[in-house]
């Protein structure tokens, strides 16, 4: 099988799994205070000072929590919920619809619950006008939530300057980093953002596991409610192992950040060209943004037949877009920047990582132009 889905999750780098193994060995609870539990405390602080250094921040600000979604709707619904607590109203939200469906749909929810929500307008490739951004703050708005790096398209926002001008205005802003460890630089306070959310599974760590970082002097309520573990921010016995881990492999991954960078822009060019000569195929992927994500278009191919086939042919992609009950649904971010419901089911994605040779990026495209002669409706 050439794995060809890392935009989903990075393989666990062999490193991070033997830091999981040692640490999970260790019998104590972080939270207590004996012997035991100091030497677990002791590899989950040096997992989260891990993960502080590469983004450039106090461990004190890095909350070890599940993941991204996790991360994204501790978010927006403790910041709605603070908000109406202390004005006794609902407020306004600013982000965008081309956000991972762990910023929309609580996004969604409190729409249903009378905030009112602005979703700003990509343009054709999913990048977003910051002149748009600083139109549609008000004096009721509570946050703005913006990712860096797309998950289907790989378009990288400016994510300093919209930060900028949501804090000209006082208003907090939230930036669902998940894509872009490893892969494009993080650095927490040049981008001036008041919450991140990152996922260890995206850079080689451990699947479970992210971090969610809150700028010093922010007060952001807990969702669930129980221990005092995470400062009472994020109640409940930590992964000690997972944190480890996670932390481990991303020291390694943003050692070889840049030589990564040039690697996977390399695979991306060769992918592209080798794919050029498919009848009717268009891209879709920023070119200028993550070197990480290829996404086409193969118009009158069914799209579910397509990932089967190059599954058949022994190629692991993704169809940038959600299977529900055996019927693909229409990517809600191709549909965003404008393609037709047609085109976005007749689209996939491939994504690269550090261990994708060119072999296996010429083989897939091979595979994509087979599959795709089957897979004409």
């Amino acid at each position: 099988m050439i794995y060809l889905d890392y935009a989903a999750t990075h393989p666990m780098r062999p490193e991070a799994l033997d830091a999981y193994a040692h640490a999970a060995a260790l019998p104590g609870n972080p939270a207590s205070v004996h012997a035991a539990g100091q030497a677990a405390r002791e590899r989950l602080e040096e997992g989260r000072s891990r993960v502080a250094a590469a983004f450039g921040v106090d461990p004190r600000t890095v909350i070890a929590n599940s993941g991204g979604t996790e991360g994204d709707n501790h978010v927006l619904l403790g910041v709605a919920r603070q908000w109406q607590e202390q004005r006794g109203r609902p407020g306004h939200l600013i982000t965008t619809p081309t956000e991972h469906s762990a910023v929309l749909a609580p996004a969604r929810w409190l729409q249903s619950k009378g905030w009112d929500v602005s979703f700003l307008t990509p343009d054709g490739q999913g990048r977003y006008d910051p002149a748009e951004l600083a139109g549609a703050l008000r004096s009721d708005t509570a946050l703005v939530s913006i990712h860096h790096a797309n998950n289907e398209l790989g378009s990288v926002q400016d994510t300093a300057t919209l930060s900028g001008i949501a804090a000209e205005r006082g208003v907090p802003y939230h930036v669902d980093a998940v894509q872009a460890p490893g892969v494009l630089p993080v650095d927490l306070p040049l981008w001036g953002v008041t919450f991140a959310t990152l996922s260890s599974h995206k850079w080689g760590g451990p699947r479970g596991v992210g971090f969610l970082y809150i700028r010093r002097g922010t007060v952001l309520p807990p969702v669930t409610l129980g221990g005092g573990q995470e400062g009472g921010i994020r109640p409940g016995t930590q992964d000690t192992a997972g944190v480890y881990a996670a932390g481990v492999a991303l020291t390694l991954a943003e050692a070889e950040r840049e030589a990564t960078f040039t690697h996977l822009s390399s695979l991306r060019d060769r992918f592209v060209n080798a794919v050029a000569d498919i009848p009717d195929l268009r891209l879709n992927h920023a070119p200028d943004g993550s070197p990480k994500v290829v996404n086409v278009t193969i118009p009158g191919a069914d799209g579910e037949a397509l990932l089967m086939n190059l599954d058949m042919l022994g190629i692991a992609a993704s169809a940038g877009s959600a299977c529900s009950a055996g019927t693909m649904q229409p990517s809600h971010v191709l549909t965003a920047i404008g393609l037709s419901e047609p085109d976005a089911r007749s689209s996939l994605r491939f994504s690269f990582g550090a261990a994708t040779t060119e072999a296996e990026v010429d083989e897939a495209a091979q595979a994509l132009a087979q599959a795709a002669q089957w897979s004409r409706i």
